[in-house]
């Protein structure tokens, strides 16, 4: 991550550009709006405005303001905040800036789609830029496809988890619809359609390498990684069958499924196998020990639309690399000790133990065994136009502990989206969402498309 400013505000302000980039939102604001007019609206018609360009641009500008009410009870607390205690509350800026576009000329198409964040937060102002993707794309039949660069696969059926992404980066749950960043690969893409019960047969093999500055996060470099996708549409459901090799991460293999059973009611499910992965635990005598297993993940889940347009998801996620509720306990109670320790002698160094145990796989996303996820989406209640409320929660299946996080999502300006969220942690000391950093927090998202 690179840091354009991180220090006392005194010398300068970053916190300007996050209240220059609000400042742009209020005056695009005021210019995309319409003023109320009894006037009509003239309209003409230009065939030329239907004809298919050969290029395409378009963008999208966030700004987030958060503020985050502090557990300072709480292990994550202690160890990310203890050499810099806070007050109660928190607040944390954002601004993004996402572009992309594309240009098509006979047989090829090049995209491209780059994204700037900006944060500020109690230690400074950051900013990174990335291409989330750039790749070219070669099409020399209907039946076949060839892409070149940097790409999101999206393997896998699954809303908030997707066990069976291979070459992905993993969701963020929380925000699953959120776009991320792809990885440097070459892939294919060959289709055939039949009549019978196989409607339709793809094939897609992929070629992921990791060296110095190309794909350097995904694992253990100087490899060339070799990965496939074969789709069935068969009876009417979707079935994908893949598999990765290759050595920068263990072998894997996986299978995803959907299917309507009506048209408003649909099941998925993923499964995915991954052979000698490891993983550090802290033992019960508080030492790190790495285990080596055969790991199995999977997802089931459904997605159902009332006649009254209110959708509902619903999905249980086995994490075969989490950690159990035991696993989980002892190392929050570690740190509960290490940060006694500090308080009374001074010495960090039993933290700075526990903090890199959270970066080994303590503090990640969906850390624990078994999650249930539900997703209430209500679009235009009691017909109030453009009004989509929404309740999401995430519960550790084990440890009882919960997420709930309650939004509003207003669409009534022409390209602008107004989204105000919630969120509340649930659980005990010793649990997942109970000891993390936070126990609530207030998001606000205005954003505009172009």
């Amino acid at each position: 991550m690179k840091t354009i400013y991180s220090g006392s505000p005194g010398r300068r302000n970053p916190l300007l550009k996050i209240y220059t980039l609000g400042l742009a939102f209020l005056c695009l604001a005021l210019w995309t709006v319409p003023a109320a007019s009894g006037e009509e609206t003239s309209y003409t018609f230009d065939l030329s405005e239907i004809e298919k360009k050969p290029w395409h641009w378009g963008g999208y500008i966030e700004f987030k303001p958060v503020l985050f009410g502090l557990d300072r009870d709480a292990a994550f607390h202690k160890l990310r905040l203890y050499d810099d205690p806070q007050g109660d509350t928190l607040m944390e800026w954002n601004g993004r800036l996402q572009l992309e576009g594309s240009y098509e000329t006979g047989m090829l198409r090049l995209y491209a789609k780059a994204n700037t964040d900006l944060k500020e937060t109690y230690s400074g102002f950051t900013e990174r830029s990335a291409f989330y993707e750039a790749y070219a794309t070669i099409k020399p039949s209907s039946s076949l496809k060839i892409d070149l660069g940097k790409k999101t696969s999206k393997w896998g059926k699954g809303y908030a988890w997707n066990p069976v992404a291979f070459a992905d980066r993993p969701k963020d749950p929380d925000e699953p619809e959120a776009g991320m960043e792809g990885y440097i690969a070459v892939s294919a893409d060959y289709i055939k359609s039949f009549d019978g019960p196989l409607k339709t047969f793809s094939f897609t093999p992929l070629l992921l390498p990791v060296y110095n500055h190309v794909n350097e996060d995904f694992g253990n470099r100087d490899k060339v990684n070799f990965a496939g996708k074969f789709y069935f549409l068969l009876y009417d459901t979707d079935i994908d069958l893949m598999f990765m090799t290759g050595g920068s991460r263990p072998d894997r293999y996986g299978i995803d499924f959907s299917r309507n059973i009506t048209t408003n009611f649909e099941i998925h499910g993923e499964w995915a196998y991954l052979r000698h992965t490891r993983k550090t635990v802290l033992t019960a005598a508080g030492a790190p020990q790495q285990s080596e297993s055969n790991a199995r993940s999977w997802l089931v889940g459904i997605r159902h639309l009332t006649a009254f347009d209110l959708t509902t998801i619903i999905e249980y996620y086995h994490n075969g690399t989490g950690y159990n509720k035991d696993e989980l306990t002892r190392y929050y109670d570690a740190v509960h000790n290490a940060y006694a320790t500090y308080i009374t002698t001074g010495s960090a160094a039993p933290l700075a133990a526990a903090r890199r145990l959270a970066d080994t796989g303590y503090g990640r996303f969906s850390a624990g065994k078994d999650y249930v996820y539900v997703r209430l989406i209500q679009k235009e209640p009691f017909d109030i136009l453009y009004f989509t409320p929404a309740l999401t929660a995430m519960i550790n299946f084990h440890d009882k502990s919960a997420s709930l996080t309650p939004e509003i999502l207003y669409t009534g300006f022409t390209n602008w989206e107004i989204r105000l969220r919630t969120g509340f942690l649930m659980g005990s000391r010793g649990t997942e969402f109970g000891d993390k950093q936070n126990d609530c927090r207030v998001e606000l998202r205005v954003g505009y498309y172009f």
